[in-house]
């Protein structure tokens, strides 16, 4: 996943910025204190970080992708900023009074472990993760035009049976979950980010820093699906796509764990 993120992190921000709605909901959902230090696992380039600074937080980020983390600190040198792997955190631990983690629990190699360092990391405070289940990603209207790399997708994630049962055998405790439906002007194309402007899936620079589309389909799957989308688009059939695949259970999902 290194060498994907690095790749992506050459014109990921060119799409991918924090929305503010998300990075509100991860404030509140956190119980965040004045005064605590948190941590944005799996940073980035750092884009909700630095929202989440913005807001009001003192929290530093942590990437696996040096190229990741070199855009981060050109965009706030004066924030903390580190590379290390999930697995095992360059932090002492009780460092921090909570953790974020942002749509990218499901690029760990081992889940538990990277669980196991956030509890130890983490004094007393939240855990908040915002990513999807295979469920809700079953829903997408993506499905009808890139059904491989979709099935690719939705094999990479966490079912809320196994990211509760890995929360609860680390030794977190009180865990919520809220669903996210995706607006239609939402600022970070991530993967549903044009669940009502399919339009955004025909352009090269969206699809470049999404990694689904990124390392999980081919050149010609690619390809295909645009033609059929775009065809879908002019004659209006998409419309009829986006209602067959309306979601039932949310688009997203935040969750909420805490080390008491």
């Amino acid at each position: 996943m290194k060498v994907l993120y690095d790749r992506i992190g050459r014109d990921y921000d060119a799409t991918r910025r924090a929305d503010p709605r998300i990075a509100q909901r991860i404030v509140s959902l956190l119980s965040a204190s004045n005064g605590g230090e948190y941590l944005d696992l799996a940073c980035g380039t750092g884009n909700y970080t630095i929202a989440l600074r913005n807001m009001g937080l003192r929290i530093c980020g942590v990437d696996q992708s040096e190229l990741m983390i070199s855009r981060a600190k050109e965009k706030a040198p004066d924030m903390e900023w580190h590379f290390g792997d999930a697995e095992l955190l360059p932090f002492p631990g009780g460092s921090f009074q909570g953790v974020t983690c942002i749509l990218a629990i499901h690029h760990f190699k081992n889940v538990r472990n990277a669980l196991m360092e956030v509890f130890r990391v983490i004094d007393k405070g939240r855990l908040v993760i915002f990513t999807a289940y295979p469920e809700q990603m079953k829903d997408y209207w993506l499905n009808e035009y890139f059904p491989q790399a979709m099935r690719r997708a939705i094999r990479q994630m966490l079912s809320k049976r196994d990211l509760f049962g890995h929360l609860e055998a680390v030794g977190f405790q009180r865990i919520v979950e809220e669903d996210f439906e995706v607006p239609y002007d939402l600022q970070d194309l991530f993967l549903q980010s044009g669940k009502y402007k399919p339009e955004i899936y025909l352009q090269p620079e969206v699809r470049a820093g999404i990694s689904t589309f990124a390392n999980l389909t081919s050149k010609q799957e690619v390809s295909e699906g645009c033609r059929r989308l775009e065809q879908d688009i002019q004659s209006g059939h998409i419309n009829q796509v986006i209602v067959d695949y309306a979601t039932r259970s949310g688009d997203y999902v935040f969750v909420a764990a805490e080390k008491e």
